[in-house]
């Protein structure tokens, strides 16, 4: 059943599939997707637990933030949405973006568990040449609009930065690549020490754009985490390897599976 629910002034869609009876899953996808993209992870738990698959703001149903949000204001929408729907202790699932939301949330929740697919949450480490493109972006950002004014100049640096963006950028409207810009540079590594839930950690080791080095940082700093990595699969390694993946979600919710027959 697909609903709208409102949180924090805006409206979010969500879709409730799975068993009434069994234990409450928060469902969050990745950036760019919607609740859609992670079905394969609510089908194999639907049989035994009860799954709340969000649209994140910004993505598939749900409203954009009314302003520059970063994780801190995500996160508050989805405590505000577990608050609004009575969810007790819910199990949290994020991929990427999603996994972000998961790690600030379950720092300072009660959690049942956790499991962060290919999670974003650690800054990225970045070269120097990405400085040089950045600072010399800015330069030239300044120039065109002196030489141009905000309006033409400023459309023009917009054409710019969408041309050279990634993909998720690129196809972002302006508010969410705001959005995006600002929760990508936010590290969430002095969080994790606080989450108690059991953490599981599922990766692909091609990965390049939550790399294997992340998850192993993860699992270091995460009291109770544990690390399964798929060879040859990358950063959706949920669908990369989708047999593998069920065998681990199972094995790590074989209690709760079993409890609903």
């Amino acid at each position: 059943m697909e609903k709208d629910i409102n949180v924090n002034g805006i409206r979010l869609h969500y879709e409730v599939t799975g068993n009434d009876a069994g234990a409450p899953v928060v469902l969050m996808h990745g950036w760019g997707c919607d609740h859609t993209t992670v079905k394969s992870i609510a089908a194999i738990l639907e049989p035994g637990m009860k799954i709340y698959s969000l649209d994140l703001p910004g993505h598939g149903k749900s409203q954009e933030p009314p302003e520059v949000w970063g994780i801190e204001q995500f996160t508050k929408a989805v405590e505000e949405f577990i608050k609004k729907e009575e969810i007790q202790s819910p199990v949290l699932i994020g991929h990427s973006f999603g996994g972000r939301i998961a790690i600030l949330l379950s720092s300072r929740n009660d959690i049942g568990k956790i499991v962060l697919v290919d999670a974003a949450g650690i800054k990225p480490k970045r070269s120097m040449k990405y400085y040089w493109k950045v600072y010399s972006f800015k330069i030239i950002k300044k120039l065109l609009i002196i030489a141009l004014g905000k309006g033409k100049g400023g459309s023009i640096v917009e054409k710019m930065r969408a041309k050279k963006g990634s993909a998720d950028y690129r196809n972002s409207s302006p508010m969410m690549r705001a959005v995006m810009s600002k929760c990508v540079n936010e590290d969430l590594k002095h969080v994790m020490p606080h989450i108690k839930a059991s953490t599981l950690l599922v990766w692909g080791e091609n990965d390049t754009a939550t790399p294997l080095s992340d998850a192993k940082t993860m699992e270091k700093l995460i009291p109770d985490a544990g690390l399964v990595s798929f060879p040859e699969c990358g950063h959706y390694s949920f669908l990369d390897n989708p047999f593998g993946f069920r065998a681990v979600m199972k094995e790590f919710f074989k209690k709760e599976l079993q409890t609903i027959k």
